[in-house]
């Protein structure tokens, strides 16, 4: 398998998957893991949906343009308009 892995941009080194092993093989505390929860944390108090939406390559520059003049993502923007 060639190529170097990176998570975020940063590269993933032997010692670093040799520490994850351990501690996987170590086992988890499944009590605290429920209690993190999984996945984004959620923006109000029932569940968010999630939105397909097609953009023209127009509309997505506006968008990103918009987002990056505010210090937004593009779905902070998308969802104050």
């Amino acid at each position: 398998m060639g190529g170097q892995k990176a998570i975020g941009g940063a590269p993933v080194t032997e010692e670093q998957i040799v520490a994850w092993a351990a501690e996987a093989e170590a086992g988890y505390d499944a009590d605290e893991l429920r209690r993190r929860g999984r996945g984004r944390p959620g923006r109000g108090a029932a569940p968010s949906r999630v939105v397909a939406v097609r953009l023209t390559a127009e509309e997505l520059a506006a968008l990103d343009a918009r987002a990056e003049r505010e210090h937004k993502t593009r779905s902070e923007a998308m969802r104050e308009h």
